[in-house]
Order: C-alpha cells, then structure tokens, then sequence
C-alpha cells in the first residue's frame, strides 16, 4: 500500500478528467499555467508570468496529457509552436463557455505547492465543486488563426457556485 507521501500527484488525473469532461460537453478546455524556465511556450503571450492556453483537440495537434507533462503543438499566430508545460506549473483548467473548472496551488520557486485554492462543496451538495473565470478570456488558438491570441488580462480566480 502506497503511503501518502509517496502516492502520485492527484493534479494529472484531474487534468485529464476534466479535459474530458469539457469535450464531452461541448466546452473548450483552457488551462491558465504559471510560466519559468522548465515551460515551452511562446514567451510573446506571456503576461505577468502567465499564460492561457487552449487545449481543445481543434486547437491542437499530437496532444498528451502526462503525468508529469502536457505536450502539444498549436498555432500562434498562423506559426505553429511546440508547447511543453509541465502539470505541477497548471494553475487552473476550465472551460471557456461557463467558466466551471478546478484551480491548483501555484508552484513555489523552492519546488512546494503553496496552499490548496480548490473550493469543495459538503458532499450533500449538488453544486459544481468550482468556477474559474478570469476577467477578460483569452483568444483560441487554432490552424486558421490570422491574429495571435489576447493574452489574459488577469489571474484567473476561483468562485464557489451554489
């Protein structure tokens, strides 16, 4: 049996679920990652540190989503990039049309998660565990793109839903 200090990161697991989720519904799936040396992306759309990033399956090509890295190519621009994030640098991921998807504790420049920022509703509860939003969304990303992506105007936030 697994203790908990050696168990694996739950972080992956609810990425894939709920980039699942968000295709299966129809949603286009974002993830807002918090960007430094060990992330590949286009540093242009970089803003505060951070980038929104589309993650739909029509805004990429040879997606994985990893346990220890998410690694895909989009276009930026009309230019494709490779993009290379790892999952522990995912500060949220959510759908773009509603906003509903779960936030994760920033990574800390000494390698520790700072405190947990999900909302958990009681389990009697039928509301959505969260609602990630920022304050302006960011452009898709896709192959017929003629202008580059808006980088968000903020962080996103988290905000329970009853």
């Amino acid at each position: 049996m697994l203790n908990a200090p050696d168990a694996s990161s739950t972080r992956p697991y609810l990425l894939r679920a709920l980039h699942e989720w968000c295709t299966d519904n129809g949603y286009t799936p974002y993830i807002a990652v918090q960007v430094d040396e060990m992330v590949q992306v286009p540093q242009e759309y970089v803003k505060n540190g951070e980038i929104v990033l589309n993650v739909s399956y029509d805004a990429t090509s040879s997606m994985s989503l990893g346990n220890d890295v998410i690694e895909f190519k989009a276009r930026f621009a009309g230019t494709p990039r490779e993009i290379i994030v790892p999952v522990d640098r995912v500060l949220a991921i959510y759908a773009r049309e509603n906003g509903q998807g779960m936030a994760f504790p920033m990574h800390a420049k000494g390698g520790a998660e700072s405190g947990v920022t999900t909302v958990v509703p009681a389990p009697e509860s039928r509301a959505p565990l969260a609602a990630v939003t920022t304050s302006k969304p960011a452009s898709e990303s896709s192959d017929d793109d003629t202008n580059p992506p808006t980088p968000p105007s903020g962080r996103p936030t988290l905000k329970r839903v009853k």
